[in-house]
């Protein structure tokens, strides 16, 4: 099997894009994410797009061989809501394994396609772990600071479980991204250790944060630097920062880490800042531009795309690593 640690030394690689963006374009009803299986499911379940892997998985395959085809060395699988406990509002807490396995499944029938296809240049699935709907480190409740929604314990066991799933599935490495409470990902890593040491296995981990707003913190109070820290006992194969802002914004908290660290460092902004609709308007050119600055400044080793961006996005920020050398890690 190819192996990343080999090609992250070579070249920038990219990431890919939204799936939530992409998979709005289809216009699924409540019915298409019902399919037959589920036509009779007790709860409202569209806006699930995790279900889609097993209720639309062409829709699916069809997004990941999208940003394969733009340019796109390794794909996220669809499980960004993949834990019992995200999937409780749902009542489908029951589905994380096999939701977590078949898309874990359906990326990797995808990226050996591509692989086979241009062997000079394998594709990779990185299985996606998104933070939950609940913070280990903060209360709900202003009138009960003490209080947690959710313990460091329920989210180890949250994650493992989606964990053996995305590895059992195919997945090459693990995303835990969009980090917005590092306690909730460091219950995750706590996980992928201890299915690391149960299998006698090593797996890529990618560890991505989110900095919530112009205070340049993650919602748990962290600046770049504080977030980096206190992740770094754990052996990464990378440490970056995605989503909340557009790439010019995110740029000075890359330049917090990149001289910090010698994990390889991960990017993926959205395309902006979101518009009064919750719609993003920069276009892929306006992207790339800003993400040349990454790039021309030596701070990036892994580039992509989250919220609002698309196979068009990617294809213009995979043309322009071409032209770069990865960040030197150290």
């Amino acid at each position: 099997m190819s192996n990343i640690h080999k090609e992250i030394q070579k070249r920038i690689l990219v990431l890919d894009g939204a799936m939530g963006t992409m998979l709005q374009a289809y216009k699924f009803s409540e019915e298409d994410f019902r399919g037959e299986r589920f036509k009779e499911y007790p709860t409202s379940l569209k806006g699930n797009n995790d279900l889609l892997s097993l209720t639309q998985p062409t829709a699916i395959k069809e997004v990941h061989a999208a940003y394969f085809a733009a340019g796109a060395d390794i794909i996220e699988t669809n499980t960004f809501s993949g834990t019992t406990i995200a999937m409780a509002d749902y009542q489908m807490e029951d589905l994380v394994y096999e939701l977590n396995y078949e898309s874990a499944r359906i990326a990797k029938e995808v990226a050996d396609e591509f692989t086979v296809k241009e062997p000079h240049k394998p594709r990779f699935v990185a299985g996606s772990i998104g933070p939950t709907n609940r913070t280990a480190s903060m209360s709900p409740d202003v009138n009960d600071p003490g209080y947690r929604a959710v313990t460091f314990d329920e989210l180890r066991v949250a994650y493992k479980l989606q964990v053996e799933a995305l590895l059992d599935g195919g997945s090459d490495l693990l995303l835990v991204e969009t980090v917005f409470d590092t306690l909730n990902a460091k219950a995750a890593l706590f996980a992928i250790e201890e299915v690391k040491a149960e299998r006698k296995i090593e797996v890529p981990v990618m560890l991505s944060g989110t900095i919530t707003d112009a205070s340049g913190r993650t919602l748990s109070g962290q600046t770049a630097e504080a977030f980096l820290i206190s992740v770094s006992h754990i052996p990464l194969l990378s440490v970056g920062f995605n989503c909340a802002l557009g790439a010019n914004l995110l740029q000075p908290h890359l330049e917090a880490i990149a001289s910090k660290t010698e994990f390889a460092i991960s990017a993926h902004p959205n395309a902006g800042l979101p518009n009064a609709f919750g719609e993003y308007d920069e276009t892929a050119e306006e992207m790339a531009d800003q993400i040349e600055e990454y790039l021309k400044k030596d701070l990036i080793n892994i580039i992509g795309g989250c919220c609002g961006t698309t196979p068009e996005h990617i294809a213009a920020i995979a043309e322009l690593a071409t032209k770069y050398q990865p960040r030197k890690c150290k």
